[in-house]
């Protein structure tokens, strides 16, 4: 690995969105980069919505926000997005969502036109039978479009997918109750990321963890993580989720030992190597994120929630994620919001998505 001196003489700065220039030498963890949260998710109907608003107005307000679809936001340059996952595993579950009878009224566009929610597989969707317009309805779906634009374009720099894995049920008569995440459900998902998208454009924990006896012990030791360079053409796969999902996904791969996601796991565990704060203004994280990237480990957070922070436009969290040093910052604005007035979006200098520590 070159030194870092070296590693900045050979920066440039990216001269524009979409610009991956000048970062090859750096590691990984030394490269900040912006990306999308929910980014398959299109906005509910409007008469969906409208009755939505009537009845829950909290609700209403935190979901109002939709993305371009997803080869569109990697040619903008965002180099992390965030995919959630409800299992299906004899399919159909999800093909009929409540909220199309709500929608009726407004002559709304076609759902899933192909069929595809009949299929069995992991379905891709924000919230069962409410927020379900997507830009792709299932897993095997958002991976083929990843791969497409990865083929495409083999040189990018490293793309972060942050994962949910959903099957929280909702308390209201008539909704899908989801099917629960069990250690075989998650043995599922890693299968359709290598049948999609494929084991060679992944970089899993098995590659950084090599010989070390745990893949934190490989983190704490310096130098697994892989330069800018060497994760070119690669996706890192991050669950976002509590201790439930988290150990049924650990169980039976100590260390993570043949899965292909990394997890939140916390520090002091075998598996830490991803750190996900969704909050940099908690109390103590703005200051323990440097800590935590000092040691060696990747840290993933937000810069918006819930659209609050576009609609009062305060970029105060935004700054406080960029200025902690946490390598992935997920926003709702790479844009201004289409449903409200205000000019918050959120970008590095000069308008670009990635750059140097």
């Amino acid at each position: 690995m070159k030194t870092i001196l070296s590693a900045f003489l050979l920066l440039l700065l990216a001269a524009g969105p979409g610009k991956d220039t000048g970062f090859d030498d750096l590691p990984i963890t030394r490269v900040q980069v912006i990306g999308s949260h929910n980014s398959y998710k299109l906005m509910l109907d409007s008469a969906l919505f409208a009755q939505l608003k009537a009845k829950n107005p909290q609700v209403a307000r935190g979901i109002e926000y939709s993305h371009i679809d997803l080869a569109a936001q990697l040619d903008l340059g965002l180099r992390n997005l965030e995919i959630d996952v409800y299992a299906d595993e004899k399919g159909g579950k999800y093909a009929h969502p409540k909220g199309l009878e709500w929608e009726a009224a407004s002559n709304p566009p076609p759902y899933d036109p192909k069929g595809e929610m009949n299929a069995p597989g992991f379905k891709v969707f924000h919230i069962q039978d409410l927020d379900f317009r997507t830009h792709c309805y299932t897993f095997a779906d958002c991976l083929r479009q990843l791969k497409a634009w990865s083929d495409k374009h083999p040189d990018h720099y490293p793309i972060y997918i942050t994962m949910n894995t959903k099957d929280e049920e909702i308390k209201v008569p008539g909704f899908t109750i989801p099917e629960k995440f069990t250690p075989g459900v998650m043995d599922r998902l890693d299968k359709e990321i290598v049948d999609y998208l494929g084991r060679d454009k992944v970089i899993t924990p098995d590659d950084i963890r090599g010989r070390s006896a745990s893949l934190e012990s490989a983190i704490l030791e310096g130098g697994h993580w892989p330069t800018m360079r060497q994760a070119k053409g690669k996706f890192f796969f991050i669950m976002d989720e509590p201790e439930e999902h988290r150990k049924a996904y650990i169980q039976g791969h100590p260390s993570l030992r043949g899965r292909m996601l990394f997890v939140d796991a916390p520090t002091g565990t075998p598996e830490a190597a991803f750190i996900v704060v969704n909050d940099p203004l908690r109390p103590g994280i703005a200051d323990s994120i440097p800590v935590w990237i000092k040691k060696g480990y990747m840290v993933r957070t937000k810069a918006d929630s819930d659209t609050e922070e576009a609609r009062r436009n305060d970029k105060t969290r935004f700054g406080v994620a960029c200025k902690s040093g946490a390598q992935v910052i997920s926003t709702d604005y790479y844009y201004k919001s289409a449903y409200f007035p205000s000019d918050y979006s959120v970008s590095f200098e000069g308008g670009t998505y990635i750059r140097r520590q």
